[in-house]
């Protein structure tokens, strides 16, 4: 594969073998293995949100990565038209919308949250902070075991995140999906 080359879900489609990568704008971008660390923190981040939706019946599903979601522009939805695909640490969905057999998820989730290793800062906080953003995701966590903090980022009637707010140690992250269900931080970084 040509990291220089633009591709498409359907491209996407065809690489069998057990390389784990996304497209953004088309573009290869590796995804690097996990840490002991992010699997900690994604486990309790999934107890705290899953938690919820269970014990409030709510319609909203948790998932994790890897699923891929794909992030279609201008409403295209074809395989060959599809230059978006993702696979988020955690995301929160409040519907239905799987692609082929439930192989993915098509649309912007509700929420994603990404967790920061060194070999993936730049890609979640630049690259898919800015597609998250213009995909319509509504709620935007990144997790940072290293300062052990939660930045969250929510989306504004004008469709662009705020200047988000980082929550520290003592402090609760409110998921605003959830009408402000509060998350402690320590518990996060709690392993």
């Amino acid at each position: 594969m040509d990291l220089k080359k633009r591709y498409t879900y359907a491209d996407y489609l065809t690489w069998a073998d057990d390389i784990r990568r996304e497209l953004i704008d088309g573009f290869i971008n590796m995804m690097a293995g996990t840490s002991l660390t992010h699997g900690d923190v994604s486990r309790n981040i999934i107890r705290n949100l899953d938690g919820y939706t269970v014990k409030n019946k709510c319609d909203c599903k948790v998932f994790f990565a890897p699923i891929d979601v794909l992030l279609p522009k201008n409403g295209e939805t074809a395989d060959d038209k599809i230059y978006d695909v993702v696979q988020p640490d955690i995301f929160v969905v409040c519907d239905n919308r799987w692609k082929g057999n439930n192989n993915a998820f098509l649309g912007a989730p509700d929420m994603v949250v990404e967790i920061l290793s060194p070999s993936n800062r730049k890609k979640d906080l630049i690259k898919k902070f800015l597609l998250y953003e213009k995909s319509g995701v509504r709620e935007y966590w990144i997790a940072d075991p290293e300062v052990k903090t939660v930045t969250a980022y929510i989306m504004q009637p004008d469709g662009e995140y705020n200047d988000g707010k980082a929550y520290h140690t003592g402090e609760k992250v409110p998921v605003h999906l959830f009408g402000g269900y509060p998350v402690a931080v320590k518990d996060i970084f709690d392993f």
